[in-house]
This record gives structure tokens, C-alpha cells and sequence, in this order.
């Protein structure tokens, strides 16, 4: 699959279906969306057109983004993500790769082939990169100051984004607020 354009990769991985709880979350979560947080602290891929450098996607956003998924994903966000893509800039956390693996045994995410299947075509993607976790990152998701989340997943990939200095792209809430109430992480706010 190396060198396949993005309509070809589309094509050879199929789409991910959210079992029916995961996808009235994401229903509700889009109705009751907060406010973005300003661009100083989090940017909008419309803020970053001209941004030529890494990105570090998160999870869900890194499934969309292979899956096609322009409900997800607004015309400014999948133009940068192919054009970062093109010059292989985006990055995709080992947690993440862990993370697909858990949700699907879990059945909190459904894929149309096993998700070892599912991941070693997505290890293919075109324009991809994987980040692997190093033992600064584990600690530093451990050490995390303010006020987030207990999802190790997500921990991770902030302090991933922190010490590579990478914004993470993301359209999780909480994220999001973190990275808006405490300096340091650089995110892309991908929400609606």
C-alpha cells in the first residue's frame, strides 16, 4: 500500500462503526458543544493555514481522518490534515494504536475487520508517522499539572504534545479546556 493516495487508502480500510451508546455520546456531546477556547490558548485549522509543521493526532481524530469521515471533520480540518499529510507530518501516539486495540475488545468501537487487521492497514496510511511512547512522556502524563482527567490515553498524548512540542489535534472537551486553562500544550480544536 505504499504510495496509495488517500482515495485509494479510504477505499482498502474500511469505515469504523460506533456501537450504538458510543454514538449517541458523540450526538449529545455535539449538542451541548462549549464555546472554543480562544486562539492564544488552542487553535482552529482555519488559525493555522499556513502551519507546515508536525501534528499529533488524537485517537478519534486519527480514525476519522482514515476513515474519511467528513462528518466528523470540517473541509479547513481535512484540507490541513492532507496537506500535513502530504509531507508526512502527521503523527499518531503508540497509546493510540493501544487505544483502537482496547475500545474494539471492549466493544466500544466497532470495525468492519479485526482490529489487528484494522491497524496494521492503518500502519500503511499514507503521510503517517508513528510516535512512539518514551519513558519522558510516562512520567510527565503522571505529573501533569492542573486539572484533567484520569484517562491514561489522554494523558499521554498531552504530555506527548507538551514535551515534542506538537500541537494535538483534537475534539475532546476536556482536552481542550486543559490545554486552555493551563500553558504548555498546544492543541487544534476540531470541533464543530
Amino acid at each position: 500500500m505504499r504510495g496509495a493516495t488517500w482515495d485509494e487508502f479510504y477505499h482498502a480500510i474500511p469505515m469504523f462503526t460506533m456501537t450504538d451508546a458510543n454514538a449517541r455520546k458523540t450526538r449529545n456531546a455535539s449538542q451541548a458543544r462549549t464555546p472554543a477556547v480562544s486562539a492564544t490558548k488552542a487553535w482552529r485549522a482555519a488559525d493555522i493555514g499556513a502551519y507546515n509543521g508536525p501534528l499529533l493526532l488524537d485517537t478519534h481524530v486519527w480514525i476519522w481522518h482514515l476513515a474519511g469521515d467528513a462528518i466528523h471533520l470540517a473541509p479547513d480540518v481535512i484540507a490541513l490534515l492532507d496537506r500535513i499529510g502530504s509531507v508526512s507530518q502527521l503523527h499518531v501516539s503508540d497509546i493510540s494504536y493501544w487505544e483502537v486495540a482496547v475500545k474494539a475488545a471492549k466493544q466500544r468501537l466497532t470495525l468492519s475487520v479485526d482490529a489487528a487487521v484494522w491497524l496494521q492497514r492503518a500502519e500503511r496510511a499514507p503521510g503517517i508517522r508513528f510516535l512512539p511512547l518514551d519513558r519522558d512522556v510516562l512520567l510527565l502524563s503522571t505529573r501533569l499539572p492542573g486539572t484533567i482527567h484520569n484517562d491514561p490515553a489522554d494523558r499521554m498524548l498531552i504530555a506527548a504534545a507538551q514535551i515534542n512540542n506538537i500541537p494535538l489535534v483534537t475534539a475532546d472537551r476536556l482536552i481542550i479546556e486543559y490545554a486552555a486553562s493551563v500553558p504548555g500544550t498546544p492543541i487544534v480544536d476540531v470541533r464543530a
